[in-house]
């Protein structure tokens, strides 16, 4: 049963709703403005059901944006705040890539060291290989010439970090009920004034939308615009730019005991993430795949059974709005990913270690991807609309983002938070926005 009447109404049981749930329950009660059951979240199938249920987990702070990496500072303090309620593996995180990231890299490691996050560069491709090959014994990627290793972030497991969030938001004295599908808005002096589903209405003073993938539907279902005009850095406006652009995730497992991908020391790596001009050719069969600049990512994890990891994502060449979202992720067998992938992601693991050499037969068959719905410029919206609508748009950053929960919570409670400041939908018309790096990835 769903009450008639809440407070605070969060739609979406992924990483997003449950952090706003959990901390905006505990602001109540420390504040004594409630004892937390003010709070309901409502998701249309289970908890973790959408994109953070098929994340991948890994947690870095490897962001070109002075704003991004500020906000995934505080959100590994989230992850560090219970590693265990969490299913957090505070492995850190190693970016290799060529010279053409050169000199990004070197900005993101200065702009990490100005706000007090752990890392370290290595510069000069001699420097960078010996730093792998003491770490791995096998490392033999050519042209790497510049090393960031993050010494915090790492990795969590998925489902069980959303059964850990679950358990803090009951604590605190919210709800989540499940099973309960939005169908409509309702407003009254421009304002969201009750959420209709097809277990009842419900009335709420504040809504949240934190639907992930779904985020097109509520956008909509608020009377937001499907196209907005973007003015560019050099003052030019775009008129009618798509606001959401889907992308189809491309990750997948090579089905080997995670021990055989320990570091010289017999211990846990950290995520590996390389970045490589250099040509990618078959590793069964020697043809070129590309000689373009390509990237991927990897680790490994007993959660999954094997070496996880995944490439840059692949846009959907349509309209937003002809894109089916349902049934989401393994669930679908249109955005699930084929064969080219396979081939592109093992061939590239075996240019970076000789163990994997020959191994792509190992690689697991079974379905893997998702669905992210992308903003403008690939960047997240955190903002209010219609007077009590925040939306929690996170253009597929999300699972990563833990402590943007805690954020919106104060914001929500009247509390404006700098870290979320320059994510606000205004940036588009008013020319402010990203920086963007040469990474071959969109959200880099």
């Amino acid at each position: 049963m769903v009450p008639s009447d809440i407070r605070y109404l969060i739609i979406g049981a992924g990483i997003h709703g449950l952090s706003t749930a959990w901390h905006l329950a505990t602001e109540l009660r420390e504040r004594g403005l409630g004892d937390g059951s003010e709070v309901l979240v409502i998701d249309k199938t289970a908890v973790g059901a959408g994109a953070s249920g098929v994340a991948c987990g890994v947690i870095r702070n490897n962001y070109f944006q002075p704003a991004m990496r500020k906000l995934m500072a505080h959100s590994v303090d989230v992850w560090e705040s219970d590693p265990e309620a969490f299913s957090y593996h505070g492995v850190g995180y190693v970016q290799a890539a060529p010279e053409a990231m050169h000199a990004d890299v070197v900005q993101i490691h200065a702009e990490q060291q100005a706000i007090g996050y752990d890392s370290q560069l290595v510069e000069g491709v001699d420097a960078c290989h010996e730093y792998m090959r003491e770490m791995f014994s096998d490392w033999q990627a050519p042209g790497i010439s510049v090393i960031l290793h993050e010494k915090r972030g790492g990795y969590a497991n998925n489902v069980a970090s959303l059964r850990g969030l679950e358990e803090k938001v009951r604590a605190a004295g919210a709800s989540i009920v499940t099973g309960v599908t939005v169908t409509g808005l309702q407003f009254a002096d421009g304002r969201v004034s009750a959420v209709e589903t097809d277990a009842g209405t419900i009335h709420c003073e504040h809504l949240v939308a934190a639907v992930g993938p779904w985020i097109r539907d509520l956008w909509s279902m608020l009377e937001l615009p499907s196209t907005i005009t973007v003015r560019m850095p050099d003052g030019r406006m775009v008129p009618e730019v798509p606001m959401w652009t889907y992308w189809a995730l491309q990750e997948g497992i090579l089905g080997i005991d995670p021990q055989e991908f320990m570091d010289n020391r017999g211990e846990f790596p950290p995520v590996i993430h390389v970045d490589s001009d250099a040509p990618l050719h078959d590793d069964v069969d020697g043809e070129l795949i590309t000689d373009q600049i390509w990237g991927i990512y990897y680790k490994p994890d007993f959660h999954f059974g094997g070496v996880q990891g995944g490439a840059s994502p692949e846009r959907v060449g349509r309209p937003a709005d002809t894109v089916a979202v349902d049934p989401y992720g393994t669930a679908s067998p249109e955005f699930v990913v084929g064969e080219d992938f396979v081939r592109m992601w093992t061939s590239a693991l075996a240019v970076c270690h000789k163990r994997f050499e020959g191994r792509r037969d190992v690689y697991r068959k079974e379905p893997s991807g998702g669905l992210g719905a992308f903003t403008p410029d690939s960047f997240p919206v955190f903002d209010s609309f219609r007077g009590n609508a925040y939306v929690i748009a996170d253009s597929n950053h999300g699972y990563k983002m833990i402590g943007v929960g805690a954020l919106v919570a104060k914001e929500l409670l009247g509390e404006p938070q700098d870290l979320l400041e320059p994510f606000r939908f205004g940036r588009y018309e008013a020319g402010e926005l990203h920086p963007t790096s040469h990474s071959p990835f969109p959200w880099s």
